[in-house]
């Protein structure tokens, strides 16, 4: 296994799941043919059952990966949608502002606290004028 390349990417970090994609035909008892893209031309496209993870869901639903930005280390940048709530936590020192951001592929529960100085450097628009607005 040293030195294998898996879907692009080498060593442990190469991804577990690719996918989701259909099933052509089945071949044997527990082997599967996939309708890969073209970039995946390299890969062989009949899988062992056991190396296929169920896709539960309405075919409409699935999201065209045309439309997500993927990069070529097949990450994404998320974009952040608004601010929820903003803290001032008081250091010996110093005061450290956060901001807690709801991004755009997250609920409410994944919204996470970033630090506001690099938000307002990234992302000018999510911040009004005033910030007393937040409080």
């Amino acid at each position: 296994m040293k030195g294998v390349m898996r879907f692009g990417k080498k060593g442990k970090l190469s991804p577990r799941y690719v996918g989701p994609y259909r099933i052509l035909k089945r071949i044997g008892k527990v082997a599967y043919e996939l309708e890969l893209p073209a970039d995946l031309a390299a890969v062989h496209p009949v899988f062992h059952i056991s190396l296929l993870k169920k896709c539960v869901g309405n075919p409409a639903s699935i999201v065209p990966l045309e439309s997500v930005a993927l990069k070529d280390s097949l990450s994404y940048e998320d974009v952040p949608v608004e601010i929820l709530d903003r803290q001032v936590r008081r250091l010996r020192n110093k005061e450290v502002t956060s901001v807690k951001v709801l991004w755009r592929s997250q609920s409410v529960e994944g919204a996470t606290w970033e630090a506001e100085a690099a938000m307002k450097s990234k992302y000018p628009h999510l911040f009004p004028s005033d910030s007393s607005s937040l409080r």
